[in-house]
């Protein structure tokens, strides 16, 4: 008799991401030998103990020695809770119980920047990057689910900030591909399902239902007041969304991409005539660019901030200069705009 089917979903979505790795290292999948496993892809889980997260992590640890690939674990404690550190010390702990190693709790700082969740998200994110960096890791994998997908379009959707906030979490990102998220096309029943088949312990963040927290009251009152109305399909709907508009927006930077260098004068400044005639999702994407190229932090450049700047374009009646975050200044001079550090 084969895994229960929740089991066997988890696992047949580790093992695709897991073969992309292989072959991405020139690999092919295949159990190691005591000689070849210490020069093997180390592929990380970062783990917080929750029904997702703990599934993911249950099933790189079955898949990842069939595969050929060395797996390990990563958990943070962010320090929000009392008994924080003891519950990530539990979590390490259960980690290393199925196999995984090297395994290791990371203590991280939440500043205030960008409310609760996204200071967490950052210190979360931050702590990751240097664990993979030490271990050397070919990936870390992340147990978001089709569920959060749908969350993260409705929040993008409610921020009003274009297609590219439609696209929702992609499968691959991070620096160099580092980030993977095998449960995109999972819903969150199976991980837990598949936590439950398989005994393992689940811890539920109280963060997860405290109606403080923005997600928490789409999660608990939002979705399912649009499940009601819409019906049940809602959630996949909303995670195809994210897809289509992903490949929109993919497609509207490669094209902003090869825009950019045709609206560049000998001296770096953009043409105003020629960012005029590309169309607005194209136009305002260069501008974008150049805004970050010239030292705006890409998180705190808004769509409002890139509407003002294209009123220069469009909407040119002598106005003065346009001060974006980073301290880069956009003006216009002479028929080009011009946009550097002021």
């Amino acid at each position: 008799m084969g895994p229960h089917p929740a089991v066997a979903a988890i696992r047949l979505a580790v093992r695709r991401v897991l073969n992309d790795i292989l072959a991405e290292h020139g690999r092919t999948p295949g159990r190691l030998s005591p000689d070849e496993r210490s020069s093997s892809p180390l592929v990380l889980v970062a783990c917080s103990g929750g029904a997702d997260s703990m599934a993911l992590a249950s099933a790189l640890a079955f898949e990842a020695p069939r595969a050929g690939l060395r797996a390990g674990g990563v958990t943070v404690d962010h320090g929000l809770q009392a008994g924080s550190a003891l519950r990530a010390a539990e979590v390490a702990s259960r980690l290393r119980e199925l196999g995984l190693d090297p395994v290791e709790s990371v203590a991280v700082t939440v500043g205030r920047d960008g409310g609760p969740e996204a200071a967490a998200r950052d210190a979360r994110y931050a702590a990751l990057d240097t664990a993979a960096e030490r271990h050397r890791a070919a990936a870390v994998l992340l147990g978001h689910t089709r569920d959060d997908q749908a969350e993260t379009v409705l929040l993008g959707l409610a921020r009003g900030s274009g297609i590219r906030s439609l696209s929702g979490m992609a499968a691959v990102s991070g620096a160099d591909g580092r980030y993977r998220r095998p449960f995109l096309q999972l819903d969150r029943q199976t991980a837990r399902k598949a936590c439950m088949v398989q005994s393992l312990p689940v811890w539920d963040d109280p963060h997860n239902t405290d109606p403080a927290y923005t997600r928490s009251r789409l999660r608990h009152e939002g979705l399912p007041a649009l499940e009601k109305a819409l019906g049940k399909g809602v959630v996949e709907a909303l995670a195809r969304t994210a897809q289509l508009s992903r490949d929109d927006a993919d497609a509207l930077d490669a094209w902003a991409g090869k825009a950019a260098a045709g609206v560049r004068d000998a001296d770096g400044r953009l043409e105003c005539a020629a960012l005029g005639d590309l169309p607005p999702a194209v136009r305002r994407r260069v501008l974008r660019r150049a805004a970050i190229e010239a030292g705006a932090p890409a998180g705190s450049l808004f769509a409002r901030h890139i509407e003002e700047v294209d009123r220069l374009i469009t909407g040119w009646r002598g106005q003065g200069a346009i001060n974006l975050p980073g301290r880069v200044v956009a003006r216009r001079q002479g028929g080009r705009l011009v946009i550097r550090q002021g």
